[in-house]
């Protein structure tokens, strides 16, 4: 649609760079009409001076300063011939296009050549120092009022190009904004529901591997398995649903549900227990009521780096979960005890998920084998200054 309107716009501009316009053959018939009616020598040669005179004003917008010295040059041999005529009021118009069109240089030149003629011209039809006088003043004053016309007219319309020239910018600004925070808001969502299916679902898979293990030994542990892979499937199906409800087109508000936090994290490492993974929490200092926004970043980076311990570690693994909580940041620490070469690539969604989410509150995170054996995970959030200086 923007195409077309443009498209529009720019025919009307090209069609006023090959034909003259309407304006400027209207106007160059009226000076011609009365050139020819005020002329002293009504015949032929003085109708071809006045139509020589006025014609290159049909071009006045295409070639400002060639129509202004053709003009001149006419003139001229008018001055001449048979003296000043009411025609030469042509050389004011040219000179008014050549102020409203070109750069102050060139309309300095062409008012000095304009006062020239007018010195010329005065000098032939004007007897008497009085009369010479009066007569210079008065066309000096319609050269000056035609300069400072087309002037102003320059200026109004830079600064009219200028504004249009910002609003151009600021809309591709404001698009380009908007671009980026969709492009942002997607990879927020995509970030979510990566943490949130991933996880879940190598939870189920893993508690579902273990009753289908025990199916015949322990029916007992068999059915506690299904429950708590009921209870992960119904936990990603309410995550889900709450993400997916701000996509919504429809008028009716999205279901809503309190974000998880870190003390939420003990009920991950519980999650991890029932898959049939020993694990421990720990959580040493206090809070400090650290932001939602901090809280989840931090349940998320448990949560993904606990999905890999399923994934990846293998059997016969331990994890260890530490959160470490001070006035200015949270430290947090996820380790197991499995196999490291089948770990995934630095470059994998779901460490440059962590690392993102790490980001946004000016910390780090470090994935990769511990010292100690197995994978190491290592995050460390800053708390927001407004909210530190609130806490002190």
């Amino acid at each position: 649609m923007l195409e077309r309107i443009s498209h529009a716009l720019r025919r009307p501009a090209a069609a006023r760079e090959r034909f003259p316009s309407w304006v400027d053959c209207g106007l160059a018939l009226a000076v011609l009409s009365l050139s020819i009616a005020h002329s002293r020598k009504p015949g032929v040669p003085g109708v071809v001076l006045n139509v020589a005179l006025v014609a290159p004003l049909l071009w006045r917008r295409r070639a400002s300063v060639p129509v202004f010295a053709r003009i001149w040059t006419v003139a001229a041999v008018q001055w001449l011939v048979e003296g000043a005529a009411f025609a030469d009021s042509a050389l004011l118009v040219a000179f008014y296009t050549i102020a409203a069109t070109s750069e102050m240089r060139t309309t300095v030149a062409a008012a000095a050549a304009l006062e020239l003629g007018i010195v010329l011209a005065v000098t032939q039809v004007a007897s008497g120092a009085e009369p010479w006088l009066k007569a210079f003043i008065g066309l000096s004053g319609l050269a000056t009022a035609a300069g400072v016309l087309g002037i102003n007219v320059r200026d109004r319309r830079r600064t009219l190009a200028g504004l249009r020239a910002r609003a151009e910018r600021l809309e591709h600004e404001r698009e380009h904004e908007v671009q980026l925070a969709t492009a942002t808001e997607r990879a927020r969502i995509a970030r979510e529901m990566h943490d949130v299916v991933a996880h879940n679902v190598s939870v189920m898979v893993a508690l579902c591997d273990g009753a289908a293990y025990q199916a015949h030994e322990s029916p007992d542990r068999v059915k506690s398995a299904l429950d708590q892979a009921s209870k992960a499937g119904r936990q990603a199906l309410a995550e889900m649903r709450q993400l997916l409800g701000v996509l919504r087109e429809t008028a009716a508000a999205p279901e809503l549900a309190p974000q998880p936090g870190i003390h939420q994290v003990g009920d991950l490492v519980d999650q991890i227990r029932a898959a049939g993974i020993p694990a421990s929490y720990s959580l040493t200092g206090e809070l400090n009521s650290a932001p939602a926004g901090l809280e989840l970043a931090i349940y998320r980076i448990v949560q993904e780096a606990l999905t890999n311990t399923l994934k990846h570690a293998g059997r016969g693994v331990s994890v260890e979960v530490s959160l470490s909580c001070a006035d200015d940041a949270i430290e947090v620490e996820v380790r197991d005890t499995g196999n490291v070469p089948h770990r995934p690539s630095q470059d994998g969604a779901g460490l440059r998920g962590m690392r993102e989410r790490a980001a946004v509150y000016g910390g780090t995170l470090q994935a990769g084998p511990s010292e100690l054996g197995g994978w190491q995970v290592r995050a460390f959030l800053r708390m927001p200054a407004g909210r530190l200086a609130a806490v002190r």
